[in-house]
């Protein structure tokens, strides 16, 4: 086995988690309830970690959470209909509900 993410944010973990299994890898939490060793432990010794459980899988499973990670950032846009600036996140102009520009 060989780990493959940590982060502190275990919804995180998780949810690479299960973009890596539906990728066909299969791969295990560790530490998912060592949060409560906070404060005797070191920080980063409480965070959820993936491991991937064949180690013949651990390039491919690091391209595909890099492939993942590189997707999540998207660009901010400028609604054609009023004008406002939205996040990349949003799917539609939080002032006017109209859709982003194609």
């Amino acid at each position: 086995m060989k780990l493959i993410y940590t982060n502190e944010n275990s919804f995180l973990v998780s949810n690479i988690k299960n973009i890596v299994e539906n990728n066909g890898l299969t791969a295990v939490l560790k530490n998912e309830f060592s949060g409560g060793g906070s404060g005797d432990l070191a920080p980063l010794d409480t965070w959820v970690e993936l491991w991937v459980v064949n180690d013949a899988d651990y390039d491919r499973a690091m391209g595909i959470i890099k492939n993942f990670q590189d997707s999540e950032v998207l660009s901010d846009w400028v609604c054609l209909s009023c004008g406002e600036e939205n996040s990349g996140s949003f799917e539609f102009c939080w002032n006017c509900q109209k859709e982003p520009p194609k």
